[in-house]
């Protein structure tokens, strides 16, 4: 399923999603908060027991299992708190735990049918498991034209041959990671890796893998004319080894950035395909490397994890392609941020108040050029995810969040607030690796 609300703004970042998606109105960040000096004192608990925190607040703050014994304990007093099903629902879909997502934001609905966030949640959830039938049903009453598209594909999804697993070669590094692939049997042709995105085709590939549109949506503006967005399956995605069978993929009719040799890439490979394997992304040896989600593998993978001293840190999906986990920047502490290969020349993302928070100075006498938002560049002294850090970062600060703005611009949607998103320039000493299965993220080299 692909997101209902990237942004409508299409700068450097937007063309090299290729994604154009409608956009849910994205508000102004909370500010990082201030507390007292006892109440930094306290824990999450301590905090929810003695009244200076709700489950709400715990929430925003990225404290998911503090917040859930909060929402729990209201759910407890009253059976009808729709609100409290809510959030533990989603907080469970963060962390691919189906069993209790079904449960809770099915409950939720019940309480609330006119909670669309918990009914497209509660769809996410089936999507996440390819039960791609129970999604349907619920696509189709949340009122969304992106929702009702989707619903439209048919068959069975994501269906996996060939081996075991395979590694593929960068075909670049810069601007971002590319490799082949082949299309419904076709010639390889050169796709860019973006965490941040999902499965998407330029028109021409699209065309010559002879695809056809099952359904179309809007998809904002580029260059002061509308985009069309068109929704079709892939019969057949090739990548080194391994072939993924019956794929729901986009593709929209504009350019991206071109690849070093002057080529034009035939498009994206995101998240929603990572996601269906353990997924390690070797910057430092260059190569893309996909495992099946066999718990044999994931039991060989963290064997040699452990062995390499990676850094293992939690993992939480939002929507269905946005990789969270927790990060430091300067000397903020472990706080919520986003995972995303395709930030181009830099390696942070935030907004200029958070970053003058954290003491990072904003350039906002040379704004970086671009059609968009304003955004100024920044160097951060220190970054870290684990033990794996990265010194004088460069990276671009918004004036204001805007819609499709990594990072701290998804907080709106999430309704979680993210310290920054980590990019493209931090990860090129270390190899990373998505367990969605076990929903841990590692970082290992440097």
């Amino acid at each position: 399923m692909t997101s209902r609300d990237e942004s409508q703004t299409f700068d450097r970042r937007t063309l090299l999603r290729g994604a154009g998606l409608a956009a849910a109105m994205a508000l102004p960040i909370a500010a990082l908060a201030d507390a007292s000096a006892a109440a930094r004192a306290m824990t999450p608990d301590e905090l929810l027991q003695n009244g200076a925190a709700t489950p709400d607040e715990l929430f925003r703050n990225g404290e998911f299992a503090e917040a859930a014994r909060g929402y729990r304990r209201r759910l407890h007093d009253d059976p009808e708190d729709a609100h409290a099903a809510a959030r533990l629902g989603y907080i469970a879909l963060l962390s691919n735990r189906f069993g209790p997502a079904e449960t809770f934001l099915s409950r939720a609905v019940d309480l609330d049918p006119g909670d669309v966030a918990s009914r497209r949640r509660l769809a996410e959830c089936f999507v996440r498991q390819d039960r791609h039938a129970r999604a349907v049903p619920l696509l189709r009453q949340t009122g969304d034209q992106r929702d009702a598209a989707f619903a439209r594909l048919t068959g069975t999804p994501w269906r996996i041959e060939g081996a075991a697993g395979t590694r593929v070669p960068f075909h670049t590094l810069d601007p971002v990671p590319s490799v082949e692939a082949a299309l419904n049997g076709g010639p390889g042709r050169k796709f860019l890796l973006d965490t941040y995105g999902t499965l998407d085709l330029s028109a021409e590939a699209a065309e010559e893998a002879g695809l056809r549109a099952l359904a179309t949506v809007p998809g904002g503006v580029a260059d002061n004319k509308p985009v069309t967005i068109y929704l079709g399956v892939l019969d057949s995605l090739r990548i080194g080894r391994i072939e993924i069978r019956d794929l729901p993929v986009q593709w929209i009719d504009m350019r991206r950035p071109p690849l070093p040799d002057g080529s034009q890439p035939a498009g994206v490979i995101g998240t929603t395909v990572f996601y269906h394997f353990l997924t390690t992304m070797d910057y430092a040896d260059r190569a893309l490397v996909l495992r099946r989600r066999t718990e044999a593998q994931r039991r060989r993978f963290q064997a040699r994890a452990r062995r390499s001293g990676a850094s293992v840190l939690p993992l939480w999906l939002a929507g269905d392609h946005y990789p969270c986990t927790l990060g430091a920047v300067q000397d903020s502490g472990p706080r919520m941020v986003t995972l995303d290969m395709g930030g181009i020349g830099h390696g942070l993302d935030t907004t200029a108040e958070i970053a003058e928070r954290l003491g990072i100075a904003v350039d906002r006498d040379h704004p970086l050029p671009g059609n968009g938002p304003t955004l100024y560049p920044i160097t951060a002294e220190r970054i870290s995810l684990g033990r794996a850090s990265g010194r004088d970062v460069r990276g671009h600060a918004a004036e204001k969040v805007f819609p499709g703005f990594p990072g701290p611009g998804q907080s709106a949607q999430f309704g979680f607030d993210l310290l920054a998103n980590i990019t493209h320039e931090f990860f090129k000493p270390y190899a990373i690796t998505f367990d969605y299965g076990g929903m841990d993220f590692y970082v290992a080299g440097g």
